[in-house]
């Protein structure tokens, strides 16, 4: 039990540590993209990385003004570092649907996929295709079978499943990814 105390002190250390490397970084209160990718080392990597990190940054830019102010900076830190499943199935919902519209349909879920692949530098964890794999989880996921995979789909889908699990949540490991690139500035 001390140790489950001390990671969350823990989690708590990082967070303030992260909240006083935007101050340095933004006196101006605002976090543009490209600053975003600096503060986590994303300027020379991958097409792939570099599209994932943008599509992460415009999920936690809440009022879309194409910057993350303190208050969405420290939204954005909480749920990666603290967020319980639920709400990091939400956030994973949120960066799937590119057109916002509350739902996903095949594309949305594939685009998603070959970027992970990419990232992963693998073609999934049973030699499957995007579209293989994003086949399944309408399989698996899409309950009515309607083409298109709600939130409450998606959710269910999830905990029921756990291949299904560890795609939808977009397993890249983004939290230990995150503490150990935030911060590492030129």
């Amino acid at each position: 039990m001390g140790q489950e105390e001390s990671h969350e002190e823990m989690d708590l250390a990082q967070i303030q540590e992260l909240c006083i490397i935007f101050m340095k970084e933004c006196p101006s209160g605002a976090l543009h993209l490209h600053e975003f990718k600096r503060i986590f080392g994303v300027q020379s990597s991958s097409p792939e990385e570099s599209l994932y990190i943008e599509t992460i940054f415009h999920s936690f830019d809440t009022n879309q003004n194409n910057a993350l102010d303190f208050i969405e900076y420290v939204a954005a830190l909480h749920l990666i570092l603290r967020g319980n499943m639920e709400d990091r199935l939400k956030w994973s919902f949120k960066l799937y649907d590119k057109d916002g519209n509350g739902k996903l349909d095949r594309q949305e879920v594939k685009r998603i996929i070959r970027i992970l692949y990419k990232i992963k530098g693998q073609t999934g964890d049973v030699g499957m295709t995007p579209s293989q794999t994003c086949d399944r989880i309408f399989e698996l996921v899409d309950k009515n079978n309607d083409g298109q995979i709600t939130l409450a789909e998606f959710l269910e889908g999830a905990q029921k499943d756990e291949w299904v699990m560890k795609l939808l949540k977009l397993d890249v490991n983004f939290t230990g990814w995150f503490t150990q690139n935030c911060g590492k500035l030129p």
